[in-house]
């Protein structure tokens, strides 16, 4: 009897989940939609010479070059590169943005030590340091890795350090009432308060280690999408330069939307 009653749903909440379903469904679909429409469009403004193909090239034709490179395979390798590049990027800023983060809540001397030189490097433009990086580190991943940390590292250390210490502190003061010490304050309170700051702060760090990986590729790569966009636009081909950014965009909308899967996991979990 209490699992039957346990189990019962009543038909208004049935109704609202239904409605909700059909809103998440209608909202997908819209999505496709559109998409199909831009393609579509872009496609026949090309084709009817509304604008011009050499210029802004059209889906058929990065298609073809898209057929092309993935024969001359060399399309996979490229791939590989940038994403392999953009993924290390990635990890090493948000794990180091974390543990930065960390150290800074944990020790309020060295937080209003190191905050001026925080918004410093932070506004410092990025690229500047990209021939510094090919200099230390000479033609290959390393500087490219680096430009992207360089470019994720501050943004993700600021935007914790504030998401930690915006922690209410009643509940703080409850914890070191109860003889918590910091660690567990840290592990019990401060981490668990944070996760949408966290999660917040990794779906930023996608585009912007997407945006250092690229960025170093333009100033020294020999492969990578960034490379073919450079190399499309010194030939003038400009199908490959718009495939390879319609691949970036593919690729960094698939690794928001893995973020976003891991994200509602662990909400569910906590």
């Amino acid at each position: 009897m209490y699992e039957v009653a346990s189990t019962y749903v009543s038909k208004e909440h049935q109704e609202f989940l239904k409605s909700v379903k059909r809103k998440n469904i209608m909202v997908r679909v819209t999505q496709l939609a559109i998409l199909v429409i831009f393609f579509g469009l872009w496609e026949i403004a090309a084709r009817y010479k509304i604008i011009d193909p050499f210029l802004v090239s059209q889906p058929s034709r990065m298609l073809k070059t898209m057929l092309t490179l993935n024969q001359n395979g060399t399309l996979l390798m490229h791939i590989w590169v940038t994403l392999s590049e953009t993924v290390v990027g990635f990890t090493l800023g948000t794990v180091a943005g974390m543990f930065i983060a960390i150290l800074l809540w944990w020790s309020d001397f060295l937080s209003q030590v190191a905050e001026p030189y925080l918004v410093v490097l932070n506004s410092l433009p990025k690229i500047a340091l990209g021939p510094i990086f090919i200099v230390w580190m000479g033609n290959g991943e390393a500087p490219i890795i680096t430009m992207a940390l360089a470019i994720s590292l501050i943004v993700t250390i600021i935007s914790l350090a504030t998401g930690f210490k915006e922690v209410d502190e009643e509940k703080i003061k409850l914890l070191k009432t109860f003889g918590a010490t910091k660690m567990q304050i840290l592990t019990k309170c401060v981490l668990p308060a944070s996760v949408p700051t966290i999660m917040s702060a990794i779906k930023i760090n996608i585009g912007l280690s997407w945006v250092g990986v690229i960025t170093g590729e333009f100033l020294v790569s020999k492969a990578g999408l960034g490379y073919l966009i450079v190399y499309g636009g010194q030939i003038f081909k400009l199908d490959m330069v718009m495939t390879s950014v319609l691949i970036l965009s593919i690729l960094s909308a698939l690794m928001y939307v893995f973020i976003v899967y891991l994200e509602k996991k662990l909400i569910r979990w906590k």
